[in-house]
């Protein structure tokens, strides 16, 4: 008998008749003889109005009473989905993060899984039962309620699939039956992927995917949890597998690019004129990660009569922060004050294939070139190649490239 985790987004449970249909596609699996866990999301909206009355009476909100208000959503769709399911004649129980025991750390709106305990879960299951537990959500040493960040819900039926050992963690979305090698809303030819690698999937969340939740992914490879993408609308379709490269690797040999990605909720930084000196960097650095602020690339000028200037990107929800920080270290630093660009975007290409093949940075450069796409910023890894542009140029960048390392379906 298999043991199945299954997550729901929020627009599968937008409505009554929504959380019945899953309520039937938890009870179908139960019935082909598999132990159920049904993660879900709150209904869809439910969250953004949450914020959206929290900023009404305190802007920023209070992050401990924020996580308080907004991890309510799930709670009343897992409610629901469990009574749903018990009206059907079957037998479930909901849980809640607290309940369940997701312990995590304290920072408060992107939480981080410390450790789960599942001893609640585990008799639940030996009893038979359905069990439906709320994403999103867990709790800190202290008793008092986190929140996973978006799309948190990923990480709670992952890290819940790794604790227990599951089969597969299926992740039901609304928007995409599977992953595909960019966005099929730009290039019309992109093309379903049977199988990615935990290492290229993270590196696509990462860098502006938005099928899954980084933070999920890093949790699968590290336990090898196997997640199946599966579209909501056709439950039974075949979607895409995230596994180990190995077993990818068997139908991608000859695949060099696995996927092309974009970003443009990125903002751009420069600190001008700082002395270029040891600690310098540390300086800065450090209080934008007390922040809890991730800065993404790194570009630091060649050096003149002792200053060099300083860039980095970070995410766009935090560039109002980051500006702060930035000129208060120039300031104590000397330096010329600070510039900045919310009007940017990032482009990536990634795949396996590029650890054995040359020659890949060489023609993204050319065919951005060709098009008359300015670079502004350049990142690689192992597995990656990342370009910061205008942002005017993200479409335009995505079909060229698409179509010049050949990613997509015959046309």
């Amino acid at each position: 008998m298999a043991l199945i985790v299954q997550k729901f987004g929020g627009t599968s449970l937008s409505s009554l008749n929504r959380i019945r249909w899953v309520a039937n596609q938890v009870v179908k699996c139960k019935e082909n003889g598999n132990k159920v866990l049904a993660v879900v999301s709150a209904m869809a909206g439910e969250t953004n109005r949450l914020i959206e009355l929290c900023k009404s009476v305190m802007d920023p909100p209070d992050e401990r009473e924020l996580d308080v208000i907004t991890s309510s959503g799930e709670q009343v769709s897992s409610g629901l989905l469990a009574m749903m399911i018990k009206a059907m004649g079957y037998d479930a129980i909901s849980f809640q993060g607290h309940q369940v025991r997701i312990i995590t750390d304290n920072a408060h709106s992107k939480a981080r899984i410390l450790r789960i305990d599942d001893e609640k879960i585990r008799k639940a299951l030996s009893d038979d039962k359905i069990i439906v537990v709320a994403g999103f959500q867990g709790v800190e040493e202290e008793g008092n309620v986190t929140t996973l960040g978006r799309g948190g819900s990923d990480l709670t039926a992952v890290s819940l699939a790794a604790v227990l050992n599951a089969d597969s963690c299926e992740l039901y979305k609304d928007d995409v039956d599977g992953i595909y090698t960019t966005d099929p809303g730009i290039c019309e030819y992109a093309r379903k992927l049977k199988k990615i690698s935990y290492d290229e999937m993270l590196e696509m969340s990462s860098l502006g995917s938005k099928v899954l939740q980084a933070r999920a992914v890093e949790f699968a490879k590290k336990f090898h949890v196997p997640i199946h993408v599966r579209p909501t609308s056709k439950p039974d379709a075949e979607g895409t597998w995230v596994v180990d490269e190995e077993e990818a690797m068997v139908e991608m040999e000859s695949v060099v690019i696995s996927g092309l990605t974009y970003d443009k909720d990125q903002s751009k930084i420069t600190i001008l004129h700082v002395p270029d000196q040891p600690g310098i960097a540390a300086k800065l650095f450090t209080p934008l990660g007390d922040e809890g602020i991730i800065v993404d690339m790194i570009v630091q000028n060649v050096s003149t009569k002792g200053h060099t200037d300083m860039t980095f990107t970070v995410p766009e929800t935090d560039f109002k922060k980051s500006i702060t920080i930035a000129k208060q270290v120039a300031k104590e630093l000397g330096g010329r004050g600070v510039t900045s660009d919310d009007k940017i975007a990032k482009v990536s290409l990634v795949g396996v294939g590029m650890k054995t093949h040359s020659g890949v940075a060489s023609k993204m450069f050319s065919q951005l070139a060709r098009e008359g796409i300015n670079i502004l910023m350049i990142s690689t890894s192992e597995i990656k190649i990342s370009c910061v542009i205008d942002e005017k140029y993200t479409e335009l960048a995505v079909r060229t490239l698409h179509e010049a390392f050949n990613l997509g379906v015959d046309k």
